[in-house]
This record gives C-alpha cells, sequence and structure tokens, in this order.
C-alpha cells in the first residue's frame, strides 16, 4: 500500500485527502444553500447550520493537514507531457482553491463567532470565538462566504474538467494518478 506520494504517483492519504475534501465542499455547498430557505419553525432550522459549522470546522482540520501532508509528501511531478502553459494552470489553479477554500472557512467562522458565542463541534469541543463585536462582521463575512463558496465551486467544476480532458482528450494519467491507480507514466 503506497501511503505517501512517489514522484510519479499519489499515495493513498493524498487522494483520501482530496477526495474527502470535494465531497465536504459540495456537501457543505448544498447543505448551505439549503439551510438558508428554512424557516424558524422547520425542524431543521437550528440543527442544518450547527451541522454546517461542525463540518466546516473539521473541514478546516483537514485543510491544515492537506497542507503539512504538501511538506511531508510533496505531490508528484508533472506528467512529461504537460505543456508548460498546463503546468503553470495547473499550480495556479490548486494554488487559487487553497486560497479560496482557507477564505471560505475563515469567513464561515467569522459568521458563526460574531456575536462572541463559540462554536461547538458535533458537541465534542468548542473552538472559542476571537474576534467579536466588530459592527457588521457578520454581514460582510456573510456575503465573502457566499461568493467565496461559488467561486470554488466553479474552480472545482473547471478543475474536474480539465481532468476529464486529460484523461479523455489528451490519453494520459492525470485522472488515474488522482484516484491512486499505480500506472506507467505516459
Amino acid at each position: 500500500m503506497l501511503l505517501k506520494n512517489t514522484s510519479t504517483h499519489f499515495g493513498h492519504i493524498s487522494v483520501l485527502i482530496h477526495w474527502l475534501v470535494a465531497l465536504a465542499v459540495y456537501g457543505m455547498f448544498a447543505l448551505g444553500l439549503w439551510m438558508v430557505t428554512l424557516s424558524y419553525y422547520d425542524t431543521w432550522y437550528h440543527r442544518a447550520p450547527e451541522l454546517h459549522k461542525s463540518i466546516g470546522i473539521c473541514l478546516f482540520i483537514v485543510m491544515v493537514i492537506r497542507v503539512i501532508w504538501l511538506f511531508i509528501s510533496p505531490p508528484p511531478k508533472a506528467l512529461a507531457s504537460y505543456s508548460p502553459l498546463t503546468r503553470i494552470g495547473s499550480k495556479l489553479m490548486h494554488h487559487t482553491l487553497y486560497i479560496v477554500l482557507f477564505g471560505i472557512l475563515a469567513s464561515g467562522y467569522l459568521i458563526s463567532t460574531a456575536e462572541g458565542d463559540p462554536i461547538s463541534i458535533f458537541g465534542w469541543f468548542e473552538v472559542p470565538a476571537t474576534l467579536t463585536a466588530q459592527g457588521i462582521q457578520a454581514d460582510t463575512a456573510g456575503v465573502i462566504h457566499l461568493y467565496l463558496a461559488w467561486i470554488v465551486v466553479v474552480l472545482s467544476l473547471l478543475h474536474g474538467l480539465a481532468a476529464f480532458k486529460h484523461h479523455f482528450i489528451d490519453h494520459d494519467l492525470t485522472l488515474k494518478r488522482m484516484f491512486g491507480f499505480n500506472s506507467d507514466e505516459k
């Protein structure tokens, strides 16, 4: 079992983190869109935001682990078939996705703690509020959170389309590598 990345393959930990984050981001996006439609008398009016906050903090922890893992186990080198533009575009997309994801998580934290209340994570532990009483903190962070959420969804769809392009048009190993398949380089 290949846990760490090699110069040509993604290890199982990187693959697991990648798909776990993707699943969480889309699940959180759907949950966020749904929960803002709930009325005060809906059963999930209070539960949905609590779930959203808990998953968000867990996602933050996973993202920190992911960044640390990049230093412990650097990603494989780009395929030899990649053009210079593809290499630059790939790095730019990955860095942008990281920045936008951390922006979403930070703005979500600022929304949730605007009134000084800590965030309870599934009742296991609490994350304290650090920045409070900042006037319109929740409103401003909410607008940022919404726009960044849409941006990460659009960027991740483009990211996925690029992977399909590599697989179906270029016939290279980009998509297979992200599923953890151990194939020879093309």
